[in-house]
């Protein structure tokens, strides 16, 4: 038989997306914010950076928080009435993290998302960076979808998924699902007493994917369902899921201690696929020709700094494939730059610091991330 692979662990978690739904945030009685516990996963997450790790949270209940407030207590909202609950709540739902996180000296940061932020390339890019900046200047990012703009036919529809995305697109090692369950079970466990509970799933088979149930019908979101097509999104991405029991205080130092959850392993080749298209690709929209100390670094691992860069052909746009090749023609790699041609023409051998300065906006120190850069089999210094 062979052995599992070991289990992720949120001791080893670099950066971490956790994503947490309205019914844990918000008290059902009084329509109000859980700030005892908001406070106690506050503090999980202040114990996480002493740890060196990053946080992203996904948070719903903005609209659960104003629902009450705006007299709409009817089940079912309509589409306009959703908008105008989430405009109203989304402020109270930042202000309650706000709050917790202060109290552990973390500054939260608000990011509303909708779909076209992580299908369109030049916004993934631009929504990236911005995490990618406020995790470095060590800001909480607490990400929900944009309701007050989401339309039936363009949204997320669950944050389960929103959350999967936001993972893929931070590069993140780890994504929790805080949930009313802990984890996955072979059947629904209040329903089936001989349900039985999966620790670990390796992969996402036919089998496992039927455990999710039925599609939830119309407009609701949640349920296993969406968190098994959160893990797939995930997995595929690289990324470890983990599915815990999100009611009790400090839900993160419990599954830190090892509580009862389910982990989903990330693909193996999961990284690489996406790698193979960038290298593989034969039709770069232009052409980035860098200096000898440039392919020494990026042989080493780092990005592509624009200080390196000594010609550049092409028209291309922010997020399109160039390939990269030293001052003898030598192709040295293939990458998404993170800049367009005219504005890569502007800051071609700079300082990154220089960046805003001359385009008066940033969009990253390098022009190329190394996330984004796939060097060439061939790759070398050039002999003297």
């Amino acid at each position: 038989m062979t052995a599992l692979p070991p289990l992720p662990s949120l001791k080893n978690g670099q950066r971490i997306v956790v994503k947490i739904g309205s019914a844990l945030v918000v008290d059902a009685r009084t329509a109000s914010p859980r700030q005892e516990w908001l406070e106690s996963v506050a503090a999980d997450i202040a114990a996480l950076r002493s740890q060196g790790a990053q946080v992203i949270v996904v948070s719903s209940g903005a609209i659960a928080l104003a629902r009450h407030q705006l007299g709409l207590t009817r089940r079912v909202l309509r589409l306009d009435e959703k908008q105008a609950a989430a405009s109203v709540g989304q402020i109270r739902l930042a202000q309650a993290w706000t709050n917790a996180l202060s109290r552990h000296g973390l500054n939260a940061a608000q990011l509303l998302l909708t779909p076209d932020d992580t299908e369109h390339r030049r916004r993934y890019l631009n929504a990236r960076a911005s995490l990618n900046t406020l995790l470095t200047l060590g800001c909480v990012p607490i990400i929900n979808e944009n309701d007050a703009i989401a339309t039936t036919e363009i949204r997320f529809g669950d944050n389960d998924r929103l959350a999967a995305r936001v993972a893929e697109m931070t590069t993140s090692d780890q994504l929790v699902l805080l949930s009313d369950i802990d984890g996955l079970y072979t059947a629904d466990p209040r329903t089936d007493p001989d349900a039985r509970h999966l620790p670990v799933v390796e992969s996402l088979t036919d089998e496992i994917e039927s455990m999710g149930g039925a599609p939830p019908p119309g407009y609701s979101s949640g349920g296993m369902r969406t968190k098994l097509m959160a893990a797939r999104i995930a997995t595929q991405a690289g990324c470890a899921m983990v599915i815990a029991q999100g009611k009790p205080l400090h839900p993160l130092r419990a599954l830190w201690d090892g509580g009862r959850c389910t982990w989903f392993l990330p693909s193996p080749d999961a990284r690489s696929a996406r790698k193979k298209w960038i290298g593989g690709s034969l039709t770069p929209a232009g052409t980035l020709v860098i200096d000898e100390g440039a392919v020494r670094a990026l042989l080493s691992g780092s990005s592509l700094l624009p200080a390196g860069v000594r010609e550049i052909s092409g028209d291309f746009d922010r997020g399109d494939l160039v390939s990269v090749t030293d001052m003898h023609g030598q192709r040295i790699a293939h990458g998404l730059s993170s800049y367009g041609a005219a504005d890569a023409l502007r800051i071609m051998g700079r300082q990154s610091d220089e960046i805003e300065e001359i385009l008066g906006w940033h969009g990253g120190d390098e022009i190329i991330h190394r996330d984004d850069l796939v060097m060439s089999d061939r790759a070398c210094l050039p002999t003297t």
